[in-house]
């Protein structure tokens, strides 16, 4: 059996408390969370040999660096395990010995594995000592990773690297859940309390003096106000220090008459206490008085939990915050400080923007955008190639419940906070009837039975006494104006494949469920043959398909044969050598018209309308699909025959309706190739995608809104989130036992993304 191969750490690591190590184990286990049966991945743990440490199971070498016979050792060892695909080194000068950590280019010198390096402080004009030890590292190393582009800047000019060997990746950050402010405020006693704050292990260089200095003029303005000061003092301060830093600190709020306005937490936070605090602060102070920072990972996690942040002009903090994310100052101005934070506390609205502002600007940064970020670069390095395999997460519906009320499900949300503004449509509640059958199916866990009632309900109360449906509901449970201004036909189609896919379940529910939906399909049925529209037509053949599965109704197989015949028209019509379409434009739900075209097969046994179904899907395959991945129709002027493609704006509505249709035609054809291509579009949720960025948050188990050219739109709306996991359960189903002789009992894979460097 192959050994796996493994990706190594070299950083100090927890429990040494060092922002480092933190970094290090975030970085580790999004990587093993996001790619775990690509490759293993293991820590050599950096240690000065002072205090014992007891390192947890994946710290696989320690390194004393204060014994220079111990970097030859280890170097001895690793070039001896052939399993050791690359080394990635955590690097700052202070975590090595030597002048400038210089013992660390022997140990890196005597490797025979690729290197990579992270460098955590790039400083500006350099003395020569420094120059040479920076120049030697990059020489040694395969390629060199950091935070900004200031640095990589830097980099070039001041120590005359190429910047083709260097890559910049950002600081990693957590996705929090966006909660509401005044309930953590409630739930930390901080009611109608303005809060500011700073977070990060204390030291002299965070300048928080300033913050107590600007303290009392925003008092004065604002007597609410609460400075909260989060972390315990830096432990190599305690070493040399003790607390004096603290004490002083306390001593000045003391002085300054700001007890009742000063908060010290002086503590180790649990990530989520950490993130709780950040979610709830009203304005992030960062006042670090050390120009040279090259990056804070402290305002890159407040910036992730929408705080709008005032900051001293690091280099980090020059790039991020601006476009309206936040306020710079000068080193140790008070009084600047002083005026931005009464500047942002009497505007609201202006907070609030800029947190949002901060949430978009950071997203790319999170921590599983990093991981696949790092992979990818390690992988260009390793021999032979690794195989990237994403890993699929759990099923969640917290999402679902989220934005599902008594009514039904909740259209649109302001990032993963529902908006009950928005009101409700059918086609959300119909779609989310079809994935909550489909689950209830699957797991029959008996708590989703009251999600399946409240949208079948929701679909009765839009039916009309005609038989069709009304789609808009606003947030008062009342018909909005929009049903008579725009086309239904999308919304009465999906409905009738909800209705399908429900009454064809075989649910095992109450008898009263299946009553209320054949008395509302039986309904609508004399408006089905009169569609016209592609989809429309497309979304009812599914759903009468799958209730004649089980009920082999005359009349329902009339309309099918109605609607196939017009689709088969609508191909015959646009049909051309090199255009296997049904219409002169591809828009969206593209892949929906090939499957009603087999559905419609499969009900008359008519071999056109196989053949059909399979030219067109593979069609639109050769359109959506390359080699690395998905690239569905651009919601921007969609594509129309003749002309190149748009290339930006993609939703997760096509990404699932493309694995729904590729599941079907697994079933009936059993082609391998169908498999795959699911494999490869669910991977687009996972970050397989060309911005390399998650879809799927699974903080809050929502899917955000699209995919645009340079950003995610982070809105988790109902449709979004509904329709990945409607393709989540496909890719379950694809790979749960098959009742036929030929299969054998499959497991879900994770995803293999061949990398092709």
């Amino acid at each position: 059996m192959e050994t796996k191969k493994e990706i190594i750490f070299i950083s100090s690591y927890p429990p040494r408390e060092c922002g480092i190590a933190t970094y290090s184990q975030d970085l580790i286990q999004a990587i093993e969370n996001k790619f775990g049966s690509s490759f293993s991945v293991s820590v050599c743990a950096l240690d000065n040999g002072m205090e014992k440490r007891a390192y947890p199971f994946e710290v696989k070498h320690i390194l004393n660096t204060n014994k220079f016979e111990d970097y030859f050792a280890l170097a001895e060892l690793m070039n001896a395990d052939d399993s050791i695909a690359c080394i990635c080194l955590q690097h700052e000068f202070g975590l090595f010995s030597g002048n400038f950590g210089e013992d660390l280019l022997y140990f890196l010198s005597y490797l025979n594995k690729p290197i990579i390096t992270s460098f955590h402080t790039v400083l500006p004009d350099p003395c020569m000592k420094r120059l040479s030890i920076v120049k030697t590292l990059v020489v040694l190393s395969e390629s060199v990773i950091v935070s900004t582009q200031t640095s990589a800047k830097i980099l070039k000019e001041a120590y005359g690297i190429v910047l083709e060997k260097v890559v910049v990746i950002p600081h990693g950050t957590h996705q929090p859940k966006w909660k509401d402010k005044s309930e953590l405020k409630t739930q930390y006693k901080l009611d109608n309390r303005l809060v500011l704050s700073t977070f990060g292990l204390l030291s002299s260089n965070k300048g928080i003096e300033t913050a107590l200095d600007a303290l009392p003029a925003i008092k004065k303005r604002f007597p609410t106000v609460l400075y909260v000061i989060l972390g315990k003092t830096h432990p190599e301060v305690i070493r040399n220090e003790g607390e004096n830093y603290r004490k002083l600190l306390e001593e000045k709020v003391v002085q300054l008459g700001l007890k009742e306005h000063v908060l010290f937490i002086n503590k180790y936070l649990t990530l989520s206490e950490l993130l709780n605090y950040l979610t709830l602060t009203d304005i992030y102070l960062f006042t670090s008085t050390d120009p040279n920072q090259a990056v804070s990972g402290t305002f890159a996690y407040a910036m992730s939990c929408g705080c709008p942040i005032i900051a001293t002009p690091i280099p980090h903090a020059k790039e991020m915050v601006s476009g309206g994310t936040g306020v710079l100052v000068d080193f140790g101005n008070s009084h600047q400080l002083a005026e931005a934070g009464i500047r942002l506390l009497a505007d609201a609205k202006l907070r609030r923007e800029m947190g949002r502002n901060a949430l978009h600007l950071i997203k790319a940064s999170s921590w599983e955008n990093v991981a696949i970020a790092h992979v990818k670069l390690f992988n260009k390095f390793t021999k032979p190639v690794l195989e990237l395999v994403y890993t699929i997460p759990e099923i969640s519906l917290q999402h679902i419940y989220a934005l599902t009320n008594r009514s039904g499900i909740i259209q649109f949300c302001d990032l993963n906070m529902p908006d009950i503004a928005s009101g409700y449509t059918l086609d959300d509640n119909a779609r989310a009837l079809i994935a909550l059958s489909g689950y209830y199916k699957m797991t029959k866990d008996k708590a989703q039975i009251r999600l399946m009632d409240v949208y079948l309900n929701f679909i009765k109360f839009c039916q009309q006494p005609d038989g069709k449906f009304f789609n808009y509901v606003d947030q008062n449970g009342k018909f909005d104006s929009k049903n008579s201004k725009v086309n239904l036909e999308d919304a009465n189609g999906r409905t009738i494949w909800a209705l399908g896919a429900f009454l064809s379940g075989n649910l095992e529910l109450h008898p009263y469920f299946f009553l209320r939906a054949e008395n509302i399909f039986e309904k609508a049925l004399d408006n089905v043959y009169k569609l016209t529209s592609p989809r429309a037509i497309s979304f009812a053949i599914k759903g009468l398909y799958l209730n004649n599965k089980v009920r082999d109704n005359l009349k329902v197989k009339f309309i099918i044969h109605v609607l196939s015949k017009k689709l088969q028209e609508n191909y015959y019509d646009n049909f051309d050598q090199g255009w296997e379409w049904f219409e002169q434009y591809l828009t969206y739900a593209n892949s929906t018209i090939p499957e009603a075209m087999l559905y419609a097969y499969l009900s008359s046994g008519d071999e056109m309308y196989k053949i059909i179904a399979k030219d067109s899907f593979d069609f639109l395959i050769s359109k959506i699909f390359t080699a690395d991945g998905i690239h569905v129709i651009s919601n921007v002027g969609w594509h129309q025959r003749g002309t190149e493609m748009n290339k930006y704006g993609e939703q997760p509505i096509d990404i699932a309706y493309t694995i729904l249709t590729l599941q079907a035609f697994y079933e009936v054809f059993r082609q391998e190739k169908y498999k795959e291509l699911a494999n490869k579009a669910f991977s687009w949720f996972l970050g397989n995608n060309h911005l390399n960025q998650v879809i799927y948050n699974s903080a809050t188990g929502g899917s955000y809104d699209g995919l645009e050219e340079k950003n995610v739109n982070l809105n988790q709306g109902a449709e979004s989130t509904i329709c990945y996991l409607l393709a989540r359960l496909a890719m379950k189903e694809m790979y749960s036992p098959i009742p036929d002789e030929r299969s054998e009992e499959q497991h879900i894979p994770n995803l293999a993304i061949q990398n092709r460097h």
